[in-house]
């Protein structure tokens, strides 16, 4: 009897072996699988582009004068606020003594205070915004391979640059993206610039200003104002091929894409590196 349990012991411990092996050898092909996966997410990551809502801890301070935001503005922030209060606002060093509370005193103006609550109220959902901006960064990404996504972030500045491109990031100011109806725009601005202030221009703008920041006009030799021109007609057609719409409609773009349909194997870098301006008009 003895040895015909010894019998049974003996093929539980082999089947109960075997089944281990099987499980260990399940777990190692799902880590497998998660090693493999893992790049493929990283990936994705590195091809999407998600705006950071700076705005929002900014108007808090200036509103409330919060100095817990004020401190996430310096530790979370801290190169988006000093180019918003040195190169934007012009307020002084980020280090000055008193450069929180100049900050914080320059928007106590009435207008920059309506301002500040028509920024939180037209910009409260930004997702539209979100979706086609890295729809449109991925179609150029395909286009240009060896591009960096930039890090996005919207900003509230007094109405001065639209947007604001500096080591890979890209800010938003949303102050100049209320409208051309927008009261203050009808007062300082032409109609001309005012149609360009809108929220539609957003995305199309944070496209060419990125481009421009990374193939600038010539810094070795001064460009005639056709040229300069032409490169901004480059530009402009690339943003108009990325977004799919015709955002951007003169005589420039226009030789870009009659060139580009006789040209089609002439890729976005090319063309932008191309400065004999002489092959694009008729």
């Amino acid at each position: 009897m003895s040895r015909i349990l010894n019998i049974v012991k003996n093929i539980a411990v082999i089947y109960m072996r075997k089944i281990y092996g099987i499980l260990v050898l399940l777990m190692m092909l799902c880590l497998g699988c998660q090693w493999q996966l893992k790049p493929n997410d990283d990936a994705t990551n590195e091809r999407s582009v998600t705006i950071q809502r700076y705005d929002r801890i900014e108007n808090l301070y200036l509103t409330t004068g919060d100095f817990s935001a004020l401190q996430q503005m310096n530790t979370v922030f801290p190169m988006q606020t000093r180019m918003l209060i040195e190169d934007v606002l012009q307020l002084g060093k980020v280090n000055d003594r008193d450069i929180n509370s100049k900050f914080l005193n320059f928007f106590q103006d009435s207008t920059l205070q309506v301002m500040l609550a028509d920024v939180q109220q037209q910009y409260a959902d930004m997702d539209d915004i979100n979706t086609e901006l890295n729809v449109a960064f991925e179609r150029l990404k395909e286009e240009m391979p060896d591009m960096e996504l930039p890090e996005v972030y919207t900003q509230v500045g007094s109405f001065d640059q639209s947007i604001v491109v500096s080591n890979n990031t890209l800010g938003i100011s949303l102050d100049k993206y209320l409208g051309k109806d927008y009261p203050f725009y009808v007062a300082h601005y032409t109609q001309e610039q005012r149609s360009m202030m809108d929220r539609n221009m957003i995305v199309p703008d944070c496209l060419g200003f990125y481009i421009l920041s990374l193939y600038p006009l010539s810094a070795e030799r001064m460009e005639s104002q056709m040229e300069r021109d032409m490169h901004m007609g480059k530009i402009q057609w690339i943003v108009n091929s990325v977004t799919e719409r015709q955002v951007f409609n003169n005589a420039y773009v226009t030789l870009i894409a009659d060139f580009m349909k006789e040209n089609a194997k002439v890729s976005y870098a090319q063309l932008l590196h191309h400065t004999d301006y002489s092959v694009f008009k008729k």
